[in-house]
């Protein structure tokens, strides 16, 4: 059933422009940035794993290419920030789309270890080449956010902006699973034999969705280098690419406001358990395991549930409820 767009994407947008409200200070403000920038990723990974059905273990690349892409343009050849961003996604979708065209061909674990690999050979690249990303120790003296010499320097701007980004992300996805090419995507998760035989060009379909939710990856990453004005291979990691995956699984494979949702419980939960000290990362594989485990559809199921629970409740007449 289709729900309705202020649903799907007002809501969601205002519950996230109250939250610096919720958590007052500098640093809870870095972290909800930090949480909407991986929500950009969780949108794109959205339409890709969860009604595309095609798993990717290489966004990590993506954004850390848009980013390194986005510095080196802004800082080694003094372009602007604005041109040097447009660089950075633009080079990374070219990417996505050219490294599509044989990968898209595989299936299952098959893409999963391709896009692994092209992952790991990305981060090698960050890494090793030192003289044009700076290796290991990163790369420093990027410029903050600007548009039109506008310098966007103060946390609570940059989170207003980077909410606006993430709405508009929404607003797309959510047409896009409107249309006719959301259906076809459905249909190709489904059963890809069943979308040829229903006329979808399923080749051309794997390709628009991976280099759309490459784009996403893309936009944050930009998005990422110029706000922080630092960044490091270890950030664009095999590992940072997993928990992209678990924030979408988490959030609800198919559910838009649900993956955004997961990408800030994914996000916050490290430093909330940060005061356990010694059993931290324990601490959060148990409570990731229980909430996979109790909520199988995500965060978004568990909300329809429970949506669905006080809908029955109120429609109930109160003779019944008592005599329940």
């Amino acid at each position: 059933m289709r729900r309705p767009f202020w649903l799907q994407v007002a809501v969601p947008i205002a519950v996230m422009g109250l939250l610096p409200l919720v958590f007052p200070g500098s640093y809870s403000l870095t972290v909800l940035i930090l949480s909407v920038l991986h929500a950009m990723h969780a949108v794109g990974l959205c339409l890709l794993v969860g009604h595309a059905g095609q798993i990717s273990l290489g966004h990590g690349g993506f954004y850390g290419l848009a980013a390194y892409t986005s510095a080196i343009l802004s800082v080694r050849y003094a372009l602007p920030v604005e041109v040097a961003m447009a660089g950075g996604v633009g080079l990374t979708v070219v990417v996505a789309a050219l490294l599509g065209l044989p990968t898209l061909r595989l299936r299952g674990h098959a893409l999963a270890m391709a896009t692994l690999g092209l992952g790991i050979i990305l981060n090698i690249l960050f890494t090793e080449a030192v003289e044009l990303t700076g290796g290991p120790s990163g790369f420093v003296g990027i410029p903050r956010l600007s548009f039109a010499g506008v310098v966007v320097d103060r946390d609570g701007a940059v989170y207003g902006l980077l909410v606006a980004v993430l709405g508009a992300m929404m607003a797309l996805a959510t047409n896009i699973l409107n249309s006719r090419v959301g259906r076809a995507l459905r249909t190709l998760h489904g059963s890809e034999a069943a979308a040829e035989a229903m006329g979808v060009d399923v080749a051309q379909a794997k390709r628009v969705v991976f280099v759309l939710s490459a784009g996403f990856s893309a936009l944050a990453g930009v998005l990422y280098a110029h706000y922080l004005t630092f960044i490091a291979p270890s950030s664009f990691g095999f590992l940072f690419s997993v928990e992209l995956i678990v924030m979408v699984v988490l959030g609800g494979m198919t559910s838009i406001p649900g993956a955004v949702a997961g990408a800030f419980l994914v996000t916050w939960l490290p430093e909330v358990l940060r005061a356990f000290e010694n059993v931290e990362s324990l601490l959060f594989g148990i409570i990731l395991l229980g909430c996979i485990r109790f909520f199988p559809q995500g965060l978004a199921g568990a909300g329809a549930s429970v949506g669905r629970w006080i809908g029955a409740l109120l429609r109930c007449p109160r003779g019944e409820q008592d005599r329940g």
